[in-house]
């Protein structure tokens, strides 16, 4: 299969602020290990709640996070950067002056820790699925973390499938 144009994959995890949640991604249509179709992923795009919706930072401790990760492997928990199954992490944080009635958030920050588009050739994958994982501490309002990846599609190459052994389990 010879590359093709960019196209887009678009996912949503829906949280509750307080607890670990997870969603799964299903890349079958484009991942195909036996076929040597492999993904890949050359820029991810991370919109947090819905449009219109305000994440609450300023009634909280002194400062509070939303954080995402992208992974080939399902997760309990939010892993770091040194854990082979991810493929992007980032997060939104606040400060302020929390705990205080009509205290003000002082700072926002959006950003991504980790992203296909930091490489230099993307990100490869080769697993039918990915998940999508959200954590949040002190932040409410926000109910959902929404992606959208651009992708191609190619033929997993020698160079590529040594790459994707080395670079994943």
């Amino acid at each position: 299969m010879a590359k093709t144009d960019s196209f887009f994959i678009r996912a949503s995890t829906d949280f509750n602020g307080t607890t670990y949640a997870q969603s799964s991604v299903d890349l079958g249509a484009y991942v195909d290990a036996l076929g040597k179709s492999v993904l890949r992923i050359h820029n991810i795009a991370v919109q947090w709640g819905s449009p219109g919706q305000r994440g609450d930072f300023d009634t909280v401790a002194t400062s509070a996070s939303c954080d995402f990760q992208l992974t080939t492997q399902s997760q309990s928990q939010m892993v770091t950067a040194t854990d082979k199954s991810i493929i992007a992490t980032g997060r939104v944080v606040a400060s302020g002056t929390g705990g205080i009635a009509g205290g003000a958030t002082n700072f926002i920050s959006e950003h991504l820790d980790v992203a296909p588009q930091h490489w230099t050739n993307g990100y490869l994958v080769g697993v039918e699925q990915i998940y999508l994982g959200v954590d949040a501490s002190y932040a409410t309002g926000f109910t959902a973390c929404n992606i959208v990846l651009e992708c191609t599609v190619e033929t997993l190459s020698q160079s590529a499938a040594m790459a994707l052994a080395l670079s994943q389990q």
